[in-house]
């Protein structure tokens, strides 16, 4: 019986242990088992987050695939305020290509058209120039190279971004690249009808599947010479002598395709205009930036005297002298002859104009009072004969009617009366 409960027990308490070690293997297998599901829901979940990216990347580059590369570019045009050099107070206009892609072949291409490159080295430029012979270049630069040289001259630079579709821009390139082969860049400048403001105006509205309705400047109809006067406001001399070699067609009222040979104006009629295609109209210009702002400009005087303060000079010394003629009652011929050279030498650069292509230098009425006769009549003058009087003073009453078609230099009427002056001594 001892031996029996002693069984039992010890059966009991091996019981008791093989019962608690199963306890402990099932929380053990309890707690695998979680740890495997956490672990499968990980890998799950990080298949799913690529498959995410990998269709997040797909659909990107289906989209990129299916966009227009001109949809990433700005075609603009480019007017750059005057500053105090001669061949820049007229301003300039350039038209400028800008690709803003972030990738690919051509990614942040920025570049500028200029039409408005010479070089002064070139022989006999500024007497080709007088001619209308000069030839100007389109280059092609980098904006990052264009910018700096109008900062340091104090002009603003002002962009205006077109409203062009995709296909138009296409367009521009190709009219852009056509004018940059070796063969098309170099062409004939034309101060009033062909130069750096009217060739992007005539590359942008070509280009166009629509048609651009301009507004037209009512009331507004200035001549070149007005419009060339108010460009030389601060050079007297360089507008004096503008003003001598413009003749009669110069006085002529203008348009606005006429009035667009200056960049400011293009510019102006370039925000007002609307392109009108199928039925609707859209801005040509979509948005306008300034990419310099105006700087600081040195204006330096032409000259001590200005042209009328010279004529004025001249005027009294003829005065004096005629006065000491009169109370000498002689004249002095050798003071003729030497009015008459210089007179004679003005009319030969005067009459070399006639044979500039330059459409508004032909019929001239400054010719009247400067041309090639005083060298025919210097031997008469020396001999006293008084032909020579007759016809200057028919030729200066000819001048004076032609004020009334022709607007003459300042100080022209000074000169006259030097003249007239002479004429009277003589006479006597």
């Amino acid at each position: 019986m001892k031996n029996y409960v002693s069984f039992k027990l010890s059966f009991l308490i091996q019981g008791a242990k093989l019962s608690k070690k199963n306890r402990n293997n099932g929380f053990f297998l309890e707690n695998i088992s979680y740890f495997c599901i956490v672990k499968h829901l990980e890998k799950v979940i990080k298949r799913l987050f690529l498959l995410v990216i990998a269709l997040t990347i797909s659909i990107l580059n289906g989209f990129s695939q299916d966009s227009d590369p001109m949809d990433s570019v700005e075609v603009s045009l480019i007017t750059c305020s005057p500053h105090e050099q001669i061949y820049s107070l007229y301003g300039h206009s350039a038209i400028r290509w800008h690709d803003l892609r972030q990738s690919g072949p051509a990614q942040g291409q920025d570049l500028v058209f200029n039409w408005g490159m010479f070089s002064f080295s070139k022989p006999f430029f500024a007497l080709r120039f007088v001619f209308g012979l000069t030839d100007y270049e389109l280059v092609c630069m980098n904006a990052s190279t264009f910018w700096p040289y109008y900062q340091q001259w104090g002009s603003s630079v002002m962009e205006q971004v077109l409203n062009l579709t995709a296909d138009e821009k296409r367009k521009v390139q190709q009219a852009l690249a056509e004018n940059l082969r070796p063969e098309n860049r170099v062409y004939r400048y034309n101060f009033f009808f062909d130069n750096c403001s009217t060739r992007p105006r005539d590359i942008i509205e070509r280009n166009l599947n629509g048609q651009i309705q301009w507004v037209e400047r009512e009331g507004e109809q200035p001549t070149f010479r007005e419009m060339v006067r108010t460009c030389n406001r601060n050079h007297l001399w360089s507008k004096a002598g503008n003003d001598m070699l413009l003749g009669l067609k110069a006085d002529q009222s203008t348009n606005r395709i006429e009035q667009e040979f200056l960049p400011a104006n293009l510019m102006t009629d370039m925000a007002q205009a609307q392109v009108y295609e199928n039925g609707v109209y859209r801005p040509l210009v979509k948005e306008q930036r300034m990419i310099v702002p105006p700087g600081v400009q040195l204006i330096e005087p032409d000259w001590i005297m200005t042209p009328t303060q010279f004529a004025i000079l001249l005027l009294i010394l003829s005065i004096a002298i005629a006065w000491m003629e009169w109370r000498r009652k002689k004249t002095f011929k050798w003071l003729d002859v030497c009015l008459m050279v210089i007179q004679g030498l003005a009319g030969i650069a005067l009459t070399l104009m006639l044979f500039s292509q330059h459409p508004t230098t032909t019929l001239n009425l400054n010719y009247l009072l400067f041309n090639p006769l005083p060298f025919f009549f210097i031997p008469s003058v020396i001999r006293r004969k008084k032909t020579w009087w007759k016809v200057q003073m028919t030729l200066l009453a000819l001048y004076a009617i032609g004020a009334i078609f022709q607007s003459y230099p300042e100080g022209m009427g000074f000169m006259a009366l030097c003249l007239l002056i002479r004429i009277l001594i003589n006479e006597k």
